[in-house]
């Protein structure tokens, strides 16, 4: 039992618990998965499984899509909703005193944060400060502020907007929170908002189209087996090289192979190359067998940095 297997995780448990539910129900220890989403979040939550969870930084890899729903006019000190509030303004919403934003306002202040740009992360996250987990300063009540990251957003596009309440689709890359999207667009509109609901529509390569609801997990157990990404579908964009009885020796060992250890190879990937081509590949043993993950060094060598058997 070894590839992905992508959980439409509901509101209330933790990634951790879903981790959990999956290995009980499979019966298979090594569980991982990829991506944290918050309690509150819902959606994509890849699970790695077996040797998979070798290939975890690999796939972490790649573009996110968040459907988030953001409630204007409340401030919470973790940014979501279900924090303490720390500000309320919806009852001065309309009466001068904070304007409630239209749809043209909110359009053209979300763009703002279309780019590469700093963002600080919330105070109730895993950033760690001097080693420790912020979120653990933040429930001690000490003043908990971690340095700003770049991060990346290539499309926001409002959905909805309902009063108080509108609806985002965001799609960035990894290290990106929406729940300081959130309080950072209440703070550009001038009232104050925190994220009211979160669901993640997609996860690098996989998304909801292949998602299997945790109660069927757990109604099926090992026959949800079925609705899993088998290793070798993974990591489809990264070249395949075939290697020679001796050169599949040498790579399940983690030693370092040349171009006489090579059969053959997918497009890009010539043995006599001096580069010996792109940068990552898939090495196969001649029966097909999925045996490491190697980067191309210099003098036509291939290292294998994550060995699978």
């Amino acid at each position: 039992m070894d590839g992905v297997l992508v959980v439409d995780k509901p509101s209330g448990p933790t990634s951790h618990d879903v981790v959990a539910h999956a290995r009980r129900s499979l019966g298979v220890r090594r569980v991982g998965h990829i991506g944290t989403l918050d309690p509150i979040a819902t959606g994509v939550l890849p699970l790695v499984v077996g040797r998979a969870t070798r290939l975890a930084s690999l796939l972490s890899a790649g573009r996110k899509t968040y459907d988030g729903g953001i409630l204007l006019g409340v401030s919470t000190d973790t940014y979501d909703a279900t924090g303490t509030v720390t500000a309320d303004a919806r009852d001065r919403m309309g009466t001068g005193l904070v304007k409630a934003p239209d749809r043209q306002v909110l359009e053209e202040a979300v763009q703002a944060f279309v780019g590469t740009r700093a963002q600080q992360p919330p105070p109730f996250s895993a950033k760690k400060i001097h080693g420790v987990r912020a979120y653990k300063l933040a429930r001690r009540n000490q003043a908990v502020a971690p340095d700003p990251v770049d991060v990346t957003v290539h499309a926001i596009d409002v959905l909805e907007v309902d009063g108080v309440r509108v609806r985002c689709r965001v799609t960035c890359d990894t290290g990106f929170y929406m729940r300081a999207f959130a309080h950072e667009l209440g703070a550009a509109l001038g009232c104050g908002a925190c994220l009211e609901t979160l669901r993640r529509e997609r996860n690098g390569a996989f998304d909801l189209s292949a998602a299997v609801p945790l109660d069927e997990l757990a109604e099926r157990g090992p026959a949800v087996a079925d609705r899993m990404v088998p290793l070798d579908e993974l990591l489809p964009e990264v070249p395949r090289v075939v290697l020679t009885e001796h050169g599949a020796r040498r790579a399940r060992h983690g030693n370092d192979l040349t171009a006489a250890d090579v059969i053959s190879s997918s497009a890009g990937w010539t043995a006599g190359d001096a580069t010996f081509g792109p940068a990552l590949a898939k090495l196969y043993s001649g029966d097909g067998t999925l045996i490491a993950i190697a980067k191309a060094g210099t003098a036509r060598l291939l290292h294998p940095t994550i060995v699978l058997v």
